[in-house]
């Protein structure tokens, strides 16, 4: 699985990881800031939750176009960094108004757009060498879960680094105080949840007694907590900088735009590869283009993971977990579970009796290790909002190789589906995940309801529901995003490969946008499982679009 892969991947997805760990830190508790900071409603927050997301994820179109054209890639990925490292300094300052946390955000949706894509096609042209030509989509999927290690330890970092300035202001996190604190300030709060407020107010200690000076408090503090979770992806950055800069010379090779390969070919007397005719080029970028308008809907759905789906864990799951589903909520654990997972995959693709045994041994330990940590469990275990964001990325390191065994064997027995008939599979895989949340929510109060009494759902669902709509969006997201991508860099023109990557990201940036039409609906009087109805039917359509154009996707695209 790690094998016959150019050194310069690992070296790339390390460095990714390391900014992705800091960008999923900030997101894992961005829109439960905006809530606790400004009291904005879930309207407003969906609003800019989707524009920051549509830009991180538009922005690459622009840093596509200066890649191609003036910088080269490994420049403009440079560049990225710093930007966003300025980005995320303003957002680490407790007490920022709405006007220093807008151009912060817009900052670091510049800096993504630099970093994002180029460092994607630089991963691309490593694949270019017609020794590696065969490894590109299992390379990428490597670099796909690369990517989510870093995904997967960020929201507990995030929760450590607010439980930690919480508990130094004598408070803890309770998900009901944030909005009833604002309503009681704002005067607008019932007499239900003023006695509820009252009744947390006594709980966080005897030192509070007056319920505007504990709402000030309590809000003030939370939201500088908040301000210091964000302060992490600064230290990632650093590092992501250092990896990225150290190893240089393990993809050096790979930094060139079409304008520098060919003049480089040129001056060593090289022909250059033969150029794509008007026609040829057309169909690609049609056939691209017809992908890019599907994805938008998987994007716009998938994303409710840090919008609705936040809110869904906050106001409707329960908190306390009890059994075997405690085992993930140490992220600990859910790190052991993958290197068991890989060690024993290891086991069957070591060609060496050492080999073999050591992986064995790995393995041992790992289930000796988990089988102690659940055995000194608690019986029961609190978790918060932000902890639901760390399966989705383990779910993608963990499936990962089963994902690459699979899709290996079917193309040894030349059955392997093609890159766009896997993300349609993607999109019907998407709509079943969502139906899990919807036959869930048959029995809740829809969000406004549960508005007008403040605080959380009287019913609270098993945390199992969520956590199976993210195991399910996973299977989706390892079908259609690295797959994509791969796709991507393998079909893109070679002039445009810049600015075709940047336009995968600007499909995502629509996705991400409309993810505030989720958000917008939320707090409308539609039953909550016709929330998640309304996924279901985007992906739905979606797929079906897809496989209505397969054919002419497949031949633009036969020859890549």
């Amino acid at each position: 699985m790690f094998k016959n892969h150019p050194k310069g991947l690992y070296a790339l997805a390390l460095a990714n990881t390391g900014e992705r760990f800091g960008y999923y830190t900030m997101l894992a508790i961005f829109v439960l800031f905006l809530q606790a900071k400004f009291g904005l409603s879930a309207t407003v927050t969906g609003q800019l939750f989707g524009g920051f997301l549509a830009a991180v994820y538009f922005l690459p179109v622009l840093g596509g176009i200066i890649a191609d054209k003036v910088w080269g890639y490994g420049k403009t990925v440079t560049v990225g960094i710093i930007v966003m490292f300025i980005g995320y300094v303003l957002m680490a300052v407790p007490g920022m108004g709405m006007p220093v946390l807008i151009a912060a955000l817009f900052i670091i949706a510049l800096g993504t757009g630099l970093f994002k894509g180029n460092l994607q096609v630089l991963v691309g042209n490593l694949y270019d060498d017609p020794k590696y030509k065969e490894r590109r989509d299992p390379g990428f999927s490597l670099f796909y879960m690369a990517i989510n290690v870093g995904a997967m330890f960020a929201p507990r970092a995030a929760k450590e680094v607010v439980n930690y300035f919480m508990a130094k202001a004598g408070l803890h996190y309770v998900a009901d105080i944030p909005a009833l604190a604002h309503q009681h300030l704002k005067g607008s709060i019932t007499s239900e949840g003023s006695a509820k407020l009252t009744q947390l107010m006594s709980e966080q200690g005897a030192q509070f007694t007056d319920l505007t000076a504990f709402s000030n408090q309590y809000i003030d503090n939370l939201s500088a907590s908040y301000n210091y979770g964000f302060g992490v992806a600064c230290i990632s950055l650093i590092v992501s900088m250092a990896i990225y800069l150290s190893t240089r010379k393990l993809y050096k090779h790979a930094d060139n735009n079409a304008k520098q390969l060919a003049a480089k070919n040129a001056s060593a007397g090289v022909s250059n590869e033969p150029e794509l005719t008007a026609r040829q080029t057309k169909e690609r970028v049609v056939a691209l283009g017809l992908v890019f308008a599907v994805v938008i809907f998987f994007w716009m759905s998938f994303h409710q993971n840090g919008l609705t789906m936040t809110y869904f864990a906050r106001d409707y799951t329960q908190s306390l977990v009890q059994g075997w589903t405690r085992i993930g909520c140490d992220v600990i654990n859910l790190a052991l579970i993958c290197v068991g997972i890989y060690a024993l995959f290891s086991i069957f693709q070591s060609k060496s009796l050492n080999g073999k045994s050591i992986s064995g041994l790995v393995l041992v330990a790992v289930v000796a290790l988990i089988a102690w940590n659940y055995g000194s469990m608690d019986e029961a275990i609190k978790i918060q909002p932000s902890d639901f964001q760390q399966y989705n990325p383990f779910f993608v390191v963990a499936l990962t190789p089963f994902s690459i065994a699979i899709f290996a064997w079917l193309a040894k027995i030349k059955k392997e589906p093609s890159t766009p008939r896997k993300i349609g599979y993607g999109m019907l895989v998407a709509a079943a995940g969502f139906a899990i949340l919807a036959i869930g929510s048959f029995a809740l109060k829809s969000p406004a309801e549960l508005k007008t009494v403040g605080g959380v759902s009287d019913i609270l669902l098993d945390p199992n529901w969520l956590i199976g709509t993210y195991l399910t969006l996973t299977f989706a997201e390892l079908l259609l995003s690295p797959m994509g991508i791969s796709f991507v860099t393998k079909v893109a023109p070679p002039k445009y490969k810049g600015l075709m990557m940047g336009g995968w990201f600007a499909a995502t940036a629509i996705g991400n946008y409309l993810t505030s039409v989720i958000a917008a609906i939320w707090e409308s009087s539609i039953p909550l499982w016709a929330v998640w109805g309304v996924l279901i039917v985007c992906c739905l359509l979606s797929a079906i679009f897809l496989f209505a154009v397969m054919k002419k996707l497949e031949n633009a695209t036969s020859g890549s």
